[in-house]
């Protein structure tokens, strides 16, 4: 249900179901929608297997014969592990193709048309586009372990492709972790930042309003005469924008004709009266934070800022950590080599409070990654925005979702994060049992993360320096020049030039 409200939410609603005159578009539409809630869902689900638990082996240790927890055990834990593993293949390989495929079709041609013959299209086009996949999968396979590339593994789809093809996309989705997330780290405190109002000291709100108003009353009036004379200024309105004497607007448009826009194709209007929506939804948030209590706007944006630089610090120096515990040997690598079983030991040292920090920390990194994968440059344009998201974008972002949240229980047992072992066929991923990978990735992180926080709280100091160490060169190196005592006019040879002038 909260799937299908966000998705609600972000797609276009401008008209009804895209063409709200013919079912067969409207059904193709709406099952879609239907297959990439799913799809969502099981994303979400990925994303809080590791918190589920962990929880659930803390309570399963502090109430271990309870009556009221006898339904949580192992098994069931391994079941969500397992069923979560098989339905995020099934979405991610199947049911979002299938979609974005469904969307495109129009059915083979002298065919009837009709619903059933877009699904014949889309069936036979996902047939051929898994026998490609498989085959290139096979190629993989082949060039990375030569000994398995034989006709047994060939036919032995389900045990070994899929699997291997999986692992290849989850990899994947640990690289793009790899980049969002540090960069998250930085954006988040932005995010942030727009939501709470700052201290007084650093932020003057009421001066920000009523430029803003300024700003709505120019483009009021900007409007206002586009609409009248299909004219508008380019350059800030002068004053007799609100003319004195009739005619002075035809005076400054004839005498200034590059200062103009006109009017094409309503253009201009459109134009303006988007940015018109946009001054006055900031003047609103504007005027909203200055009526904010004193003691909201004093304390509510340092403790964030504190939590965030804490949860940050902490999170680097559990990467250092793991690192350092993976060259000495401490700490075995994150596959899964025993049955773990829930409700024996405690995960963390220090007990139920170093668990609630682990739970903490995996959903700190599942917002710096949500907030930093649209931060990346190839990725800013997919953005969902509220209702103006087209479906193959809703497509293309249930993807990215999936892809993320399932390589995240992966990241935070790379990382050191927790201690739990993944489980099912998450724990089987063969290159997880890599040593160089996982230490590499390790140092990569730690470091990326680092210099992007450094980056962002230094950045403002070194742009100063740098500006007064170029101002400071170019007083220093540059040559004045000779500024003349007299005028043109009494250095001039003829000494009736100047009354001539």
């Amino acid at each position: 249900m909260s799937s299908y409200a966000i998705i609600r939410r972000f797609r276009r609603q401008d008209r009804e179901d895209y063409f709200s005159t013919d079912e067969d578009e409207i059904t193709v539409y709406r099952i879609s929608l239907w297959l990439c809630t799913f799809s969502l869902a099981v994303s979400v689900g990925a994303a809080l297997l590791l918190p589920i638990s962990i929880l659930s082996n803390e309570i399963l240790l502090y109430y271990p014969d309870s009556y009221y927890v006898k339904w949580l055990n192992s098994s069931l834990i391994q079941g969500l592990w397992n069923h979560v593993f098989l339905f995020s293949n099934l979405s991610l390989f199947i049911l979002l193709p299938f979609a974005y495929l469904f969307t495109e079709s129009e059915g083979f041609t002298g065919y009837r048309k009709g619903l059933m013959a877009r699904v014949y299209e889309t069936f036979i086009v996902l047939c051929l586009l898994a026998v490609v996949m498989l085959g290139m999968t096979y190629v993989m396979s082949a060039l990375i372990d030569k000994e398995q590339s034989n006709i047994h593994t060939l036919l032995n789809l389900w045990t070994y492709y899929l699997p291997f093809l999986y692992s290849c996309i989850s990899f994947l989705g640990v690289l793009m972790l790899l980049l969002c997330t540090p960069l998250g780290f930085v954006r988040l405190f932005g995010v942030v930042g727009q939501f709470l109002v700052k201290p007084q000291f650093l932020r003057d709100v009421d001066e920000e309003f009523f430029v803003a108003q300024l700003e709505e009353d120019c483009l009021s009036r900007r409007l206002n005469l586009a609409t009248a004379t299909g004219k508008s200024y380019v350059s800030p309105a002068p004053m007799c924008l609100v003319p004195v004497s009739p005619g002075c607007e035809d005076d400054i448009m004839e005498n200034n004709p590059d200062i103009l826009m006109t009017l094409q194709n309503g253009a201009l209007q459109s134009g303006l009266g988007e940015r018109l929506n946009k001054v006055q939804f900031r003047r609103k948030v504007l005027d909203k934070q200055r009526h904010t209590s004193s003691l909201q706007r004093n304390l509510m944006y340092p403790v964030a800022m504190l939590l965030l630089c804490a949860l940050t610090a902490v999170t680097v120096l559990m990467v250092l950590q793991n690192t350092l515990e993976l060259l000495i040997g401490i700490k075995a690598l994150p596959l899964s080599t025993r049955q773990f079983s829930l409700g024996i030991s405690s995960l963390s040292k220090l007990g139920p409070i170093g668990a609630a920090l682990e739970i903490l920390l995996i959903f700190y990194l599942i917002a710096t990654s949500s907030v930093g994968l649209y931060t990346l440059p190839f990725l800013s344009q997919m953005r969902p925005r509220t209702k103006m998201t087209s479906l193959t974008h809703i497509i293309a972002n249930c993807g990215l979702a999936l892809i993320l949240s399932s390589a995240l229980p992966l990241l935070s047992r790379i990382l050191g994060i927790t201690n739990f072992d993944l489980l099912g066929d998450f724990g089987r991923i063969e290159w997880l049992g890599n040593f160089k990978i996982v230490l590499l990735y390790n140092l990569v992180f730690a470091a990326t993360a680092t210099l992007c926080l450094v980056n962002k709280f230094t950045a403002t100091v070194r742009r100063e320096l740098y500006a007064r160490l170029k101002s400071f060169l170019l007083t220093l190196f540059h040559k004045p020049q000779r500024h003349r005592s007299t005028s043109w006019m009494s250095s001039s040879p003829n000494p009736t030039s100047g009354k001539e002038d």
